[in-house]
C-alpha cells in the first residue's frame, strides 16, 4: 500500500520541488531565468542527459540496472564516427552511420541481458564487468584518441530546430512518448513492471522472464546510441573517456523520477519532470554564480528532500486532512 501510496503522489511531490525553486529563481534573476536563451540552453542538455537516463530507467524497472551506458555510448560514437569520416559528406551515407550504432546497440544489450537472463549474473555485477570490457575496447579502436570533424549531416543535428525548438530535444520528447506507451500501453511493457515486481512470479504466470531481459537491456542499449549521436553532433567528436560524470547522475534523475531501485514501478513522466527540475537548478545556479561542485550537493539535497516527502506521504496526508477537513454531506433529518 505504500509503494501505491508513493506512486500515485510522485507527480505532485516532483512539482513540491520544481515551484519553490522556479520562485526563488524568479526572485533572484527574473530577467535571465525566464529568458528565452534559458529555454533554448535547457532545450539543448537535456536530451543527452534524457537519453542515458532512459536507459538506466529502462533496467531498473526491472529490478536490474546497467552501469555500461557510458561505454556503451562511446562506443556507439566511435564506431559511428569512424563509419562517418571514412565515408562521403553525403546525409544518404546515414543509415550506414546509424547501422553501425545499432549493431553496437544489439550485441553489448544482448551481452549484458545473456548475462543477466542466462548466466544469473547480478546486474550490477554484470553491467561492471561489461563496462570495463567495453571500456578496454574503446580505448583500443580508438588508440585513446579522439575521432573527430564529422560530416556536416551529423553536426546539422544539434543546429537544426522545429518551430523554434532545438531537434534533439523533439526527438526525445518523442522518444519519452514512445516509451510511455511501450510501458502503460504494451504487453512488453506490462512484463517489465511485472518482472520488476517479483521475476518468479511473473515466470509461473507464464512470462518469458529471460526474453524480457534481454529485450530490455537491448532496448537500453538503443537508447545510448541515440545519446551517443548527440553527443556526435554537441562535441564534434567520440572518445573513449567522454560522458563519465553522466552514470551517477543517471540513478539519481532515475531515483528523483520515481523509479523504485529494486524495481516494479515507476513512470517516464516522472523522470522527464526529475530531468527539467535538476537541469533547471544546474541553469539557475550557474547564472547566480554557484560553483557546480555545489550544485551537486543541492541535487543530492533535492533526492533526499524526495525520498523523504514520499515515504512520509501518509503522515503528510493525514496531517493534511486534519487542516482542510472533508466538507459533511447533506443528511435528512427524520423526525
Amino acid at each position: 500500500m505504500a509503494s501505491q501510496q508513493s506512486k500515485t503522489n510522485l507527480e505532485k511531490y516532483l512539482f513540491v520541488l520544481l515551484v519553490p525553486m522556479c520562485i526563488f529563481f524568479t526572485l533572484s534573476i527574473p530577467n535571465l531565468f525566464w529568458s528565452l536563451n534559458n529555454f533554448l540552453s535547457i532545450s539543448s542538455q537535456i536530451p543527452l542527459l534524457g537519453f542515458l537516463t532512459f536507459a538506466m530507467a529502462i533496467t531498473m524497472l526491472t529490478g536490474g540496472i546497467n552501469l555500461s551506458i557510458i561505454p556503451i555510448t562511446n562506443a556507439s560514437a566511435l564506431v559511428m564516427g569512424l563509419i562517418a569520416v571514412n565515408l562521403p559528406d553525403s546525409i544518404i551515407y546515414l543509415p550506414i552511420v546509424l547501422l553501425g550504432g545499432l549493431s553496437v546497440g544489439l550485441l553489448t544489450g544482448a551481452l549484458n541481458g545473456s548475462l543477466i537472463a542466462k548466466v544469473r549474473v547480478s546486474p550490477i555485477l554484470a553491467t561492471l564487468g561489461t563496462m570495463t570490457f567495453i571500456n578496454g575496447l574503446n580505448v583500443l579502436i580508438s588508440g585513446g584518441k579522439a575521432v573527430s570533424n564529422f560530416p556536416d549531416y551529423i553536426l546539422n543535428i544539434e543546429k537544426i530546430s522545429i518551430l523554434g525548438i532545438p531537434f534533439p530535444m523533439v526527438l526525445f520528447l518523442i522518444v519519452a512518448i514512445f516509451l510511455g506507451l511501450i510501458l502503460e500501453k504494451t504487453s512488453f511493457g506490462k512484463s517489465i513492471y511485472m518482472v520488476g515486481s517479483n521475476e518468479k512470479a511473473a515466470y509461473y504466470s507464464g512470462i518469458n522472464t529471460n526474453r524480457i531481459l534481454i529485450l530490455t537491456y537491448i532496448l537500453s542499449s538503443f537508447l545510448c546510441v541515440l545519446a551517443a549521436l548527440i553527443m556526435m553532433s554537441k562535441f564534434n567528436s567520440a572518445k573513449s573517456s567522454y560522458g563519465e560524470s553522466f552514470l551517477l547522475v543517471t540513478i539519481l534523475a532515475s531515483v528523483l523520477g520515481g523509479l523504485n531501485p529494486d524495481g516494479g514501478f515507476g513512470k517516464i513522466i516522472g523522470v522527464v519532470i526529475a530531468l527539467l527540475l535538476l537541469q533547471a537548478m544546474e541553469s539557475g545556479f550557474n547564472m547566480i554564480g554557484i560553483n557546480s561542485f555545489l550544485t551537486m550537493a543541492f541535487w543530492g539535497g533535492t533526492l533526499i528532500t524526495f525520498i523523504y516527502l514520499r515515504n512520509q506521504d501518509e503522515k503528510i496526508s493525514r496531517y493534511l486532512k486534519k487542516l482542510i477537513p472533508e466538507k459533511p454531506q447533506n443528511k435528512q433529518l427524520h423526525k
